[in-house]
C-alpha cells in the first residue's frame, strides 16, 4: 500500500517493514518507526535508543528479542525518510490504519503495551492522552491504572533527544522505571 498507494509522498526506498509479532509475548512494544540504522539492520531498537530502552526495561538483548518475551509492532513499519531539515519524518499515515487491528487481532494474549513517543500514544491511549508528551507522562499513574484490556503505559521515546526532557523529569526514573520493570518481570 505505501508503496503502490501511498498517502502521500512514496516511501524513498523499498518498503521493509521491521516488527516482531509473537503469539506467547504477553508485553507489546509500540514504538514510531524505524531509523535508518534499524531499517538497515531490519531488527527492531537495534541503535542506542534500544540500548536505553533495554536498560529501562531491565532486559538483556536475548531477553528483549525473544519473542517468547515481547512482540515489537511499530506505528510505521518502515523508515518514512526525512523531513527538509534532515529529521525522520513520522510515521506513515496509511501503515496503522491498514495493519494495526490485524496485527493486535492475531496477539490476544498481550495484556501490556508499552506506548513509545507521541504517536503511539495518540493510537492507543486515545481521550485519555493529555495536550502533550509531559502531561500524558505526568498522568502515567492514571492511564495505567485505568480499567482497561490490556493495560497500557506510557514512555518518552529513548531517542537521545529526549535526554534533556529525562534530565528535567527525574521522576521518570525514580518513580515510572521501577513500576515498568516491576511488570515487566511479572511478565517474563
Amino acid at each position: 500500500m505505501c508503496r503502490d498507494e501511498p498517502a502521500g509522498a512514496p516511501l524513498p526506498h523499498e518498503p521493509r517493514p521491521v516488527l516482531i509479532g509473537s503469539h506467547q509475548a504477553r508485553i507489546l512494544i509500540a514504538g514510531q518507526a524505524p531509523g535508518t540504522r534499524v531499517h538497515e539492520s531490519g531488527l527492531p531498537f537495534d541503535d542506542r535508543s534500544g540500548d536505553r530502552l533495554r536498560q529501562w526495561l531491565g532486559v538483556d538483548r536475548a531477553q528483549f528479542y525473544d519473542p517468547r518475551n515481547f512482540a515489537i509492532i511499530p506505528m510505521g513499519f518502515c523508515f518514512p525518510g526525512y523531513d527538509a531539515k534532515g529529521s525522520d519524518l513520522p510515521p506513515r499515515r496509511e501503515c496503522a490504519p491498514t495493519w494495526r487491528a490485524r496485527l493486535m487481532a492475531q496477539m490476544p494474549q498481550i495484556d501490556l503495551i508499552l506506548v513509545i513517543g507521541q504517536y503511539a500514544q495518540a493510537w492507543h491511549l486515545g481521550s485519555s492522552r493529555k495536550k502533550n508528551l509531559t502531561e500524558t507522562m505526568q498522568a502515567w499513574r492514571e492511564i495505567f491504572g485505568e480499567t482497561r484490556s490490556p493495560r497500557v503505559l506510557p514512555l518518552p521515546h529513548p531517542s537521545w533527544r529526549n535526554t534533556a526532557w529525562l534530565k528535567k523529569n527525574p521522576w521518570f526514573e525514580a518513580e515510572l522505571l521501577p513500576v515498568l520493570q516491576r511488570e515487566v518481570w511479572a511478565r517474563l
